[in-house]
């Protein structure tokens, strides 16, 4: 875009006091070049950005302290105070402070975000054991964010250059998985992941895999009746509703073939099941994205590391790709729109690309 004031504003969660996330806030905003992309806003407060600042004297960062959430600096790093007082910060440390203003951040960024003040929001790690109390009793950001804008389901989806990977259950127990693998849950993600495919991602007919549960896929219910009753069923009816859906694929060997390359996007039964794969593969620069919101949330694919926090040996890629993520999601939900405000424009689109498809055939001919 051609005007600076047109750029996207996004707010940037400072996530646990004591975690890793401020480091990695600071080190990658002091690339100048992301101003050129965006006006991002970090929620904490300017005296803990000073407290993390002093550990990186090697890192040349300013910012403007931001009194009106409405009207940020462009071309700046801007800082919005969600507390004034006084905070003790031990990094490395699981304490309640660091829980108790790292909710803070994530609401007063959240009601920027409701309220227009942000378009995008970014995440920095929380921890879940000492966000929790009275006002705040979810496991983690993507339950809160669901909550907050009153949505009926949403899709934890991991990306990275390579792959899309999506859970359909999230942070339970291992013995509560089985029970959370039903052929309407499953569909009700599958819908939400083509949804988000199409409009997120700008994939106009995204083919979807579908691991299976147990090993093997269930040897056709030698190993397990999941895939049999809930997982093969729901597939099938994906299909009949136009979700290009396909499976279940046995996990292990799914991701050690590279199966997943053939694919825009795959849907995994469980947290693990689906994480460590995309971990491992990933190459560092993966990103936590929440489909099915009205807004557009993203964050760093990795957790506070207490035991590297101060210290300053955090990696930013992730935290980086988050943004650009985010940017790029904004941008595409805009292009998504207006063809669809514009279906002339968008069938001269497929016309060309049909002409251009035609033109590669008759030239390898």
């Amino acid at each position: 875009m051609s005007n600076q004031n047109d750029k996207p504003v996004i707010g940037i969660s400072c996530g646990d006091l004591n975690g890793i996330g401020i480091e990695l806030i600071i080190k990658t905003l002091s690339d100048n070049r992301l101003l050129d992309l965006c006006t991002p806003v970090i929620f904490a407060s300017n005296k803990v950005i000073n407290f993390y600042r002093k550990t990186l004297p090697e890192i040349n960062f300013n910012f403007q302290n931001l009194k009106d959430i409405a009207r940020p600096y462009p071309r700046q790093i801007n800082v919005f105070n969600c507390w004034e007082e006084e905070v003790n910060i031990t990094p490395g440390q699981l304490t309640d402070t660091g829980g108790k203003y790292a909710v803070k951040s994530l609401q007063s960024a959240t009601q920027a975000l409701k309220a227009g003040n942000i378009k995008g929001l970014v995440t920095a790690p929380i921890h879940k054991k000492n966000v929790q109390s009275p006002e705040f009793s979810f496991s983690g950001h993507t339950p809160y964010l669901k909550s907050f804008f009153g949505v009926d389901d949403v899709l934890m989806l991991m990306c990275a250059d390579n792959m899309r990977v999506g859970l359909l259950s999230e942070h339970i127990p291992v013995k509560e998985v089985a029970a959370a693998v039903t052929r309407q849950a499953i569909l009700k993600k599958l819908v939400l992941m083509k949804e988000s495919l199409q409009k997120d991602f700008g994939i106009d007919k995204p083919k979807i895999a579908v691991l299976g549960l147990n090993p093997h896929a269930g040897d056709e219910g030698l190993i397990g009746t999941e895939e049999e009753e809930q997982i093969k069923p729901a597939v099938k009816e994906a299909k009949q509703n136009n979700i290009l859906a396909f499976g279940p694929y046995s996990a292990d060997a799914f991701f050690a073939r590279g199966s997943y390359e053939k694919f825009d996007a795959v849907l995994a039964m469980y947290h693990d099941q689906g994480l460590i794969p995309f971990k491992s593969l990933a190459s560092g620069e993966g990103i936590n994205y929440t489909a099915g919101l009205p807004v557009v949330r993203t964050s760093p694919d990795h957790g506070t590391a207490f035991d590297i926090a101060g210290k300053n040996k955090g990696d930013e890629a992730s935290l980086r790709q988050s943004i650009y993520t985010a940017i790029d999601i904004l941008y595409q939900r805009s292009e998504y729109a207006f063809n669809r405000s514009n279906p002339l424009r968008r069938m001269s689109n497929v016309v060309l690309k049909n002409a251009e498809d035609e033109s590669v055939e008759e030239g390898e001919s």
